[in-house]
């Protein structure tokens, strides 16, 4: 039996995929006191992550499933959280956050008020999302799917990137990291900007190659302890029965 937990997140994820339209896709930052703040949003998710940058500490990150709503009061943005980093200390499942559009500006009215700024909007081959599917080559093996709780997403968008390891069965946050990308003809790079296992790791410029086949991306190359290493994701969504 399906958890229900993950039945109602594939009923609004399939319900929802314009009403956040009204705050147009992309990637969102502005830095205040050397911390930086960027949002990723997109018809259906949003994801935000704090971080300084000099010197480098992963300060925060959640996401999920996101809509917008008009009240009495002006527009909110609700979003149904699949992670939340803070989860431990603050039991959040659930934002509520007031937000308007002025321009190409998002304002946020959360826990201190923000004002961001669209980055450039940059096509690449691999944007999207991704969850982790199972270790390569494809064999046949069983793999992770929506379905499972435990989960690897990796957001890709505007030239930013970002994986988050978690488990919606009790919100359990296992690790992030993001930065900027490129995947041009095959090579896919990463240059790490936070990384919440290790602060030492920011400034690593990471390089693979990849392919697509299908809704499965074959990522491919040494990981940072210069062992082989493939991985497919699959694009989101996707069965994963």
């Amino acid at each position: 039996m399906k958890n229900p937990y993950h039945l109602f997140c594939a009923i609004l994820f399939l319900g929802l995929q314009t009403v956040i339209a009204q705050i147009p896709s992309g990637v969102y930052m502005t830095e205040v006191e050397n911390v930086r703040h960027e949002i990723k949003v997109d018809d259906t998710y949003f994801i935000y992550s704090e971080y300084k940058s000099n010197p480098a500490e992963f300060m925060r990150t959640l996401g999920g499933f996101a809509q917008v709503e008009d009240t009495d009061t002006g527009q909110q943005l609700i979003v149904l959280l699949e992670f939340n980093s803070y989860y431990e200390q603050d039991s959040v499942r659930q934002l509520n956050i007031p937000v308007r559009m002025e321009g190409d500006i998002l304002y946020l009215d959360w826990f201190e008020k923000l004002k961001l700024i669209p980055i450039k909007n940059t096509n690449q081959d691999l944007d999207g999302q991704w969850l982790f599917a199972t270790r390569g080559p494809d064999e046949g093996q069983e793999r992770r799917g929506e379905a499972n709780s435990r989960k690897t997403l990796k957001y890709l968008q505007d030239g930013r990137f970002q994986w988050i390891a978690y488990d919606t069965n009790g919100m359990q946050f296992k690790g992030t990291g993001g930065g900027n990308y490129t995947a041009v003809d095959g090579i896919y790079t990463e240059n790490i900007e936070y990384f919440s296992r290790d602060n030492a790791r920011v400034g690593a410029s990471l390089e693979f190659n990849y392919e697509v086949k299908g809704a499965d991306w074959h990522h491919t190359g040494k990981n940072s302890k210069g062992e082989p290493m493939y991985e497919i994701w699959s694009r989101r969504p996707f069965d994963g029965e």
